[in-house]
């Protein structure tokens, strides 16, 4: 039974809810774009100056919210990271059956050689193969609604989390406050950077009696 499950409402309705959910989500992904390239994929002007609206995030697969938030939008995240992840495997595969051909030629005209491939059982095997993954592309899509995030999901997180079983991002606790209400502020980021946490064996020190024992040997 899903009794005493209903989550956090944020003040909100559940529509704007969801699609708060949809625009941080994508905003985390987001922050991991070229500096280039802004929120709508199109690559900055060399007029464009910081004050004239370029946007770059400060911290790459970062983003500063509520706790309340952090907590929440965590599983959503996570979720979407899998559905690229179970994805990898499709796509290896049909791009082993995936043909070589053009589909236009040098003169934008159609390829009859890959004309000829799409009639051929090659591509119904690769369609099959496929297919999967564009199922799972789709969803992810619903989920994000951004289509360059979904890109960047697929192409960065997906082969750096695929050997990771979940758990794909942290959340750090800020100790000042936010301005205004007081809220408390937390970090939201991807793992698997240089800011993890490295773990050392210590050497195993040497005693006195193993020395000796160690010179006598010798």
């Amino acid at each position: 039974m899903r009794h005493r499950k209903k989550g956090r409402v944020l003040g909100r309705s559940s529509p704007h809810r969801k699609a708060m959910m949809r625009n941080m989500a994508s905003s985390l992904i987001l922050s991991l774009r070229s500096d280039d390239v802004n929120e709508s994929g199109y690559e900055y002007l060399s007029t464009d100056t910081p004050d004239a609206g370029r946007n770059v995030p400060k911290v790459k697969g970062r983003i500063i919210t509520t706790i309340s938030k952090a907590k929440e939008i965590r599983p959503y995240i996570e979720k979407v990271i899998t559905l690229a992840r179970k994805a990898l495997p499709h796509l290896r595969a049909a791009e082993k059956l995936a043909t070589k051909h053009a589909k236009y030629d040098s003169n934008g005209k159609p390829n009859e050689a890959y004309r000829e491939w799409r009639k051929s059982d090659e591509y119904v095997a690769w369609n099959n193969a496929q297919a999967p993954a564009l199922a799972l592309r789709r969803r992810a899509v619903a989920m994000l609604c951004n289509h360059q995030a979904v890109d960047l999901l697929f192409d960065q997180l997906a082969p750096k989390f695929e050997d990771r079983e979940g758990g794909y991002t942290r959340i750090l606790r800020l100790a000042t406050p936010r301005l205004g209400d007081a809220g408390t502020r937390a970090i939201i980021e991807f793992v698997g950077n240089d800011r993890d946490r490295k773990h050392e064996a210590a050497e195993r020190p040497a005693f006195e009696g193993e020395t000796a024992a160690a010179g006598e040997e010798a």
